[in-house]
């Protein structure tokens, strides 16, 4: 695991999701970047979070509080804000054209008390996503839209976002799908196995 990766999506999120337009905020920066067709580093999905790890500081990097299945359960303090979140990484991943190089993927589900965030699904697909595009998400029979902002995915529809979890929560496997800024298609399928006790261990640890 990339710590700085991981620490700069953190401050990153908590930079963005703090406003209420949040679907359809479209950064400058995301609106200019470019699929070099290289493994690209993780562009922060906001104005406010360019350079954000050097301000996630010493005390942030995460603390792994427990491993369950595939999932790990994580605390990190970025900016003196409690964070907690379980991480997975893909179980499989494919490119089409084939082969394309990217950086790791990650799945996130993460908390922030202080801004009242729970049980928040975002990933970090590891390549500069085609500005403007949507991805999806696909759990438990059902699919749902996620938009794209850097190198992020969050769900469109946030009322949605309870079910969502709840069906992760039950299900064996996710599928997420997205496309690159130059037109490469992604498919990374995540398991979901031990997320519920995961998040369960988590709620302990961030109470509301």
């Amino acid at each position: 695991m990339s710590v700085l990766r991981i620490l700069a999506f953190l401050v990153a999120i908590s930079a963005l999701c703090g406003t209420t337009a949040l679907a359809q905020t479209q950064s400058p920066a995301s609106k200019g970047a470019k699929d070099s067709g290289k493994a690209a580093p993780a562009p922060a999905p906001a104005p406010a979070a360019k350079n954000p790890a050097p301000a996630a500081a010493a005390g942030a990097e995460p603390t792994l509080i427990g491993q369950y299945g595939t999932w790990g359960a994580y605390t990190a303090t970025p900016n003196g804000k409690k964070v907690c979140f379980a991480l997975a990484k893909p179980s499989s991943s494919k490119t089409n054209p084939p082969n394309r190089p990217r950086d790791p993927a990650y799945a996130f589900v993460s908390t922030r008390p202080a801004e009242k965030v729970f049980n928040e699904v975002s990933i970090m697909i590891g390549y500069a996503l085609k500005p403007g595009s949507e991805s999806s998400l696909e759990v438990g029979g059902a699919s749902y839209a996620m938009y794209t902002q850097g190198d992020g995915l969050w769900i469109k529809n946030a009322a949605e976002e309870e079910q969502m979890v709840n069906a992760m929560r039950k299900s064996a496997e996710v599928v997420v799908k997205g496309v690159s800024a130059k037109g490469t298609e992604t498919t990374d399928v995540f398991s979901l196995k031990g997320l519920s006790q995961a998040l369960d261990r988590l709620a302990q640890d961030c109470k509301r």
